[in-house]
């Protein structure tokens, strides 16, 4: 329910606050006195866009702010959902600034719109003349069913299970498109794949057949370099070797002389078996060192057909093209698979439909055993506001196709002549017809869909009288259940209210405003009066209020 509303700078009004009770309260005020600029302020902390023209002081910014006792009606998730801290007890404020941005905080957390929107649509019902126009939305009509049948939780089970038929079916599409593109690539699918398998490529071999190439180009140089190193360290008059060994026992005779002689004898001796060592192994090289013509230019076919694969599929490795042969290979295994992935998806998909069409059946029979509830509520409703004739019809018919919702389409036909055929409401309904449909299907909702506030905007608009009475007794019925606001210009309604408030102008040094203030018992009266008889009372018309609000 809406504890309390402050507001300030807002259209016609400096500054404003309110506490508000739970019953029916009434709001009432001449034409022009700003009933309808509550409900806009309203509307900026339920998630509506603002702009400018807003601002009453266009040097200040606008502030509306909202105390809400939430308590447990399911709004936990979606604040938890959005790293919003959830209370109890929840303060919604809205912000726009002069330079004509907005801000939005729930409990002094930041958040978007379309936050405000989503908890905004759970807080309050705010039923206006236009909200009539959901007499012919389906959506809305569908709601109302699954309302009264209480369908929530088997809408949510068929949901689910309505996205995953969904999901399979678009596999299956899916599938069948990119299987129908890859069969008219097959050949060059597999010519390319099999280029790529027959080149048996193997991961760094690149690399090491350009080393190889290098080296097999350059065997003469090779040879004749190595040979003279050799001769340098073994075959000369006197050798790097012999002269290290030399070196070696020359060190031996003074070594125990020498305070570090055994350490320099072993450095020599490292040296002297590491050059011999090199030595014997660069000569055997340069015997096996031959130059082959055959095997340069079989490394070189290698690396063309390396190079133009490269050039081909514009890869710079191997590793590259590895990866684009796996590649080739799962494509050619969907496509030879084909048959076997689409059994599969098919299956399936059978048995999810099965699922789903048990879950649709629950879903029409749980909807059709409330059909007659509807129509009887409703027509009760609306033979007690003067239309005796009234014929409300809940049609439902069910399709093959299955929808987010299930597979019925349910429809209100009207008619409110006696013996009339019953057709689309706004077809055949007045305006004055359309608000007390309305309003009787809200009655009806109000003790099946737990919904904290409603607020009616002047729904009362064209009727008088014994109907206008009956529109009070409905709305303070409704008020036992859940907090009721009626904003209303009739005086049978306004007695009902168990808190009035006034909506009225004031002059100020600078412009005019809007104040609100909670009548009292002896203000009340007055004020029904002045709504009986108009701006000049008389005592009958002050007998008259008291005794309408002592009923």
């Amino acid at each position: 329910m809406l504890k309390s509303l402050s507001i300030s700078n807002y259209a016609l009004i400096d500054k404003v606050n309110i506490s508000l009770e739970n019953g029916l309260t009434v709001i009432t005020g001449e034409t022009g006195a700003g009933k309808s600029v509550l409900l806009g302020a309203l509307s900026l902390i339920l998630g509506s866009r603002s702009d400018l023209t807003a601002l009453l002081n266009r040097e200040k910014k606008c502030v509306v702010e909202g105390e809400f006792f939430i308590g447990n009606n399911g709004l936990k998730e979606v604040f938890e959902a959005n790293d919003v801290d959830f209370e109890e007890s929840t303060i919604i404020r809205r912000e726009v600034l002069p330079t004509g941005k907005s801000r939005a905080f729930v409990n002094d957390t930041p958040v978007n719109l379309q936050f405000l929107k989503d908890i905004g649509s759970k807080l309050i019902d705010v039923h206006s003349q236009h909200q009539n126009l959901l007499l012919d939305d389906v959506g809305f009509q569908r709601m109302v069913v699954d309302s009264v049948a209480n369908n929530k939780l088997l809408q949510q089970d068929y949901l689910i299970k309505y996205k995953e038929y969904k999901q399979l079916n678009r596999q299956i599409e899916l599938l069948i498109e990119e299987n129908n593109k890859q069969k008219d690539d097959l050949d060059y699918l597999q010519f390319q794949f099999s280029q790529l398998d027959e080149a048996k490529l193997v991961d760094g071999e690149l690399e090491e057949l350009e080393k190889q190439l290098q080296e097999l180009s350059h065997v003469e140089e090779i040879k004749m370099n190595l040979a003279e190193v050799v001769g340098v360290l073994n075959e000369e008059p006197k050798t790097v070797v012999d002269s290290l060994r030399d070196s070696l026992n020359k060190i031996h005779k003074i070594e125990e002389y020498l305070h570090d002689g055994e350490a320099v004898a072993q450095r020599i001796e490292s040296a002297y078996l590491d050059l011999k060592d090199l030595a014997e192994d660069l000569d055997a090289r340069v015997e096996d060192l031959e130059y082959d013509p055959l095997q340069i230019q079989k490394v070189q076919d290698r690396l063309d057909l390396i190079y133009s694969l490269q050039k081909k599929h514009h890869l710079e490795t191997i590793s590259e093209l590895i990866d684009l042969k796996d590649d080739l290979q799962s494509q050619l295994d969907k496509i030879n698979f084909f048959d076997d992935e689409l059994d599969k998806l098919k299956k399936q998909l059978m048995e999810v439909e099965k699922k789903l069409k048990e879950k649709a059946i629950k879903l029409t029979e749980s909807r059709k055993k409330v059909l007659s509830i509807v129509k009887t509520s409703v027509e009760k409703q609306l033979h007690s506001l003067g239309m005796p004739h009234a014929n409300f019809v809940v049609q439902m018919t069910s399709s093959e196709e299955y929808m987010p919702y299930g597979v019925d389409q349910i429809e209100f036909l009207f008619s409110g002549n006696k013996n009339g055929t019953p057709s689309a409401i706004s077809k055949v309904a007045s305006g004055g017809e359309m608000s007390r449909v309305m309003l009787s299907i809200k009655s009806l909702l109000s003790s099946a869909k737990a919904l904290p506030t409603i607020i009616f905007d002047e729904i009362d608009t064209g009727v008088s009288g014994e109907v206008a009475d009956q529109m009070g007794v409905i709305m303070s019925e409704m008020a036992k259940a859940m907090q009721v606001v009626s904003i209303t210009h009739l005086p049978q309604i306004t007695v009902k209210g168990h808190h009035h408030y006034k909506v009225f102008k004031t002059d100020n040094e600078h412009t005019t405003v809007s104040q609100i203030k909670k009548l009292s018992h002896e203000e009340r009266i007055v004020e029904v009066a002045k709504m009986l008889s108009g701006s000049t009372l008389t005592d009958e018309a002050m007998k008259n209020a008291r005794s309408l609000l002592k009923n």
